[in-house]
């Protein structure tokens, strides 16, 4: 036996706005994204910037793998901004400089 269309669409309906409130729930309640501000900067002591060979300032490096020019701004795993501070995938929650350098320089593909 079939029900009536009216409420067969009912259900349909009440069934959408559970989960849409559900997912709403979930989005509500997860962490909030920071934002590259919000980062702690790459420190010198940090373990994995010792390893990199990380300077906040390419031009201090003595290390013989940098090139002229190379620089976080212009590395594929840097995503901040041009000048100041951002994050870099290679230092999960933390920000480094823009003007930095580090071993895993990787320029980015145009």
């Amino acid at each position: 036996m079939s029900e009536p269309k009216d409420i067969e669409s009912r259900r349909r309906f009440l069934k959408f706005a559970a989960g849409t409130a559900a997912a709403a729930v979930l989005v509500s309640g997860l962490p909030r994204v920071a934002r590259a501000d919000d980062l702690p900067h790459v420190s010198d002591a940090d373990p994995t910037a010792k390893a990199l060979g990380y300077v906040d300032d390419a031009s201090t490096t003595k290390d013989p793998k940098h090139k002229a020019g190379d620089n976080c701004a212009n590395c594929q795993f840097y995503s901040g901004a041009a000048a100041g501070y951002g994050p870099c995938q290679l230092f999960p929650g933390k920000a480094v400089a823009a003007k930095g350098w580090c071993i895993s320089h990787t320029a980015k593909q145009a």
